[in-house]
């Protein structure tokens, strides 16, 4: 693997942790699901065998260069480009991360490795877990999740609820709902009484905004994601719709830092690598008025190195 490949991303603007450094701890598309919904595409590497995917030593050592340069984040997320507990050297990241900085450390996580307790042990060293539970029967959970032959909804619920007894922190469970495969009410009935057993501190509902990898995953509106969040109690927020695209100013948070040109091209794609982007969410982010990334997409889009997708009457840009 190349020494010059980039672990590192971002800050990036989240809509549930503010500015948001990301961690990628696996190679694109490796993971234990293949989600109708992922805005990254198709899994091309279904596995549960965790191993050391992505060099440890090199992440750190861009971290402490990150840092040095003056990093500003409100979370150093482990995510990335598959499921980053597949990395068998979870804990010892987390570990080093914490001899360098104060800043709290979250990992995404489909939650589905939480049967082992290995993986539990690294994932109860960071001060927020983010698991998803998109489903509560076998059926719709493959019908949206699509996971590895090993995997069954009800081990991976009884180990988030096992997790919850062992961790101290913080767990806000993501619920992905896409519209007329998880929203019916004995669905969210189902989902109810699981979310229930696991006693998380939020339940964030998410829906398809951004491109999926998957066209018939279809999103839900505004109003009845909010009808749902209340059938699911007080502790449930829809976050969808945190971002109003149309709205520049209402940005949740903006980076201080005015990086160099060079930079901002290359921080642009290394974002557009993870994760599609509007306009909007590259303005935040990089505190560059949205005339000016129009300039940073065209000349990309020129080197087609990237491409835009069209999705809820917004366009994203992903890089190619």
């Amino acid at each position: 693997m190349s020494q010059k490949q980039q672990y590192i991303y971002g800050p990036v603007p989240s809509r549930r942790l503010g500015l948001s450094l990301g961690l990628d701890l696996v190679p694109y598309k490796t993971c234990t699901l293949d989600c109708i919904y992922c805005q990254l595409g198709a899994t091309t590497n279904k596995t549960i065998q965790r191993k050391e995917y992505t060099p440890i030593k090199a992440i750190v050592t861009q971290l402490k260069q990150k840092i040095k340069d003056g990093l500003e984040a409100d979370y150093i997320t482990l995510g990335g480009s598959g499921e980053p507990t597949l990395n068998s050297k979870l804990g010892l990241l987390i570990r080093e991360i914490r001899k360098i900085t104060n800043i709290p450390v979250a990992i995404l996580t489909n939650g589905t490795l939480l049967t082992d307790k290995s993986v539990r042990d690294d994932c109860a060293l960071a001060d927020l877990v983010i698991p998803s539970l998109d489903a509560a029967d076998e059926e719709t959970f493959r019908k949206i999740n699509r996971p590895h032959r090993d995997i069954s909804i009800e081990n991976l619920i009884s180990s988030l609820v096992t997790f919850r007894k062992e961790f101290s922190g913080k767990i806000w469970l993501e619920v992905f709902l896409l519209e007329g495969i998880n929203t019916a009410p004995q669905q969210t009935e189902k989902m109810k009484k699981a979310i229930e057993r696991i006693m998380p501190d939020k339940i964030q509902l998410n829906t398809a905004v951004r491109p999926t990898a998957e066209p018939y995953a279809k999103i839900v509106t505004r109003q009845k994601l909010t009808e749902i969040a209340g059938r699911l109690g007080p502790k449930c927020e829809a976050i969808a719709y945190a971002f109003d695209e149309n709205k520049p100013e209402q940005s949740e948070t903006k980076s201080k830092v005015a990086p160099r040109k060079a930079e901002i091209t290359k921080s642009l794609l290394s974002m557009l690598k993870r994760r599609p982007c509007s306009i909007n969410d590259i303005s935040s982010v990089m505190e560059i008025h949205p005339n000016e990334v129009i300039k940073y997409i065209n000349h990309l889009r020129m080197q087609n190195l990237i491409l835009a997708v069209r999705k809820n009457k917004i366009i994203f840009y992903k890089a190619k």
